[in-house]
């Protein structure tokens, strides 16, 4: 019975794995083998070569960073509140975090670029001008910040809920306020440590849609890395299908990274537990 329980899996895995490489390996054939040229990377060439790939790659990079901070450091202490003092407002904060998911995106930006446009006519002559434009900076747009956040709020609390479901929180910090680590400190030390899982999965989910995302920042005239893609595509078959590729692959490529530093940092602790028990 458990051999034919994991044969299922395997062949299921399998499936579901040829579903998802047959059309990437199908899209990667289609951009090196061109008719009358043979194997060729000129359409790869041509995108890394491409004036604005680093910059708008970057500047995706550095926007998920400051996502990732801005809305863990929203929603974990949110979190971590309910949880332990008040668990009756567990409902009202998934209510809160779940908004994005029924206002659309282009609704969201709509409501953004008004209010962009009525500050500077309104707040000209007062010093809340200069956070208008702080907030359009083209080098780092914070305003985009803001908004990747309110949309990463539903999956990034239910990644967090699910780590906070598993996890005795409660037991966590009273054991460590009664070794006498102080609040911060028990929640650092005790409680952060059992959600890495929990805040590897929301980072996870983070990055995907700031590198994916595509109506906010291209409505309020930024350039990320989403935005260069579809401009530097063209109207060339093979550059688009490159453009797609090579987003996927890089995409790929960091959550990879990230899911190798948590593995290592998980690693780290058991192998420091075993020396100290020898």
């Amino acid at each position: 019975m458990v051999r034919l329980t994991a044969r299922r899996g395997t062949a299921t895995l399998a499936l579901a794995g040829l579903y998802f490489l047959l059309p990437m390996a199908a899209s990667v054939v289609f951009t090196v083998d061109v008719p009358g040229q043979g194997f060729t990377t000129d359409a790869y060439g041509q995108l890394l070569g491409a004036e604005g790939f680093l910059p708008s790659l970057l500047l995706s990079l550095a926007l998920a960073a400051a996502t990732v901070a801005l809305v863990l450091l929203l929603v974990v202490p949110a979190a971590l509140a309910v949880r332990l003092g008040a668990p009756r407002l567990r409902p009202v904060l998934e209510i809160i975090c779940s908004l994005p998911l029924v206002v659309p995106p282009i609704a969201l930006v709509a409501g953004i670029s008004t209010v962009l446009r009525w500050g500077p006519e309104h707040l000209a002559d007062t010093p809340f001008f200069q956070t208008f434009t702080a907030l359009q900076n083209p080098s780092f747009p914070l305003v985009l910040v803001i908004a990747y956040a309110v949309m990463a709020l539903p999956f990034v609390h239910r990644a967090l809920d699910a780590g906070l479901r598993a996890v005795d929180v409660r037991t966590l910090v009273e054991a460590a306020r009664s070794c006498g680590a102080g609040w911060p400190r028990a929640v650092a030390s005790a409680v952060l440590p059992n959600l890495r899982g929990a805040l590897l999965n929301a980072t996870f989910l983070t990055l995907a849609l700031v590198l994916g995302e595509f109506t906010v920042a291209r409505v309020l005239g930024f350039q990320p890395f989403a935005v260069w893609i579809v401009a530097a595509s063209g109207s060339q078959a093979q550059l688009t299908v490159a453009v797609s590729v090579l987003s996927l692959l890089i995409t790929w490529a960091l959550l990879l990274i990230l899911a190798f530093l948590g593995g290592r940092r998980a690693a780290a602790p058991t192998t420091d537990r075993k020396n100290s028990a020898r």
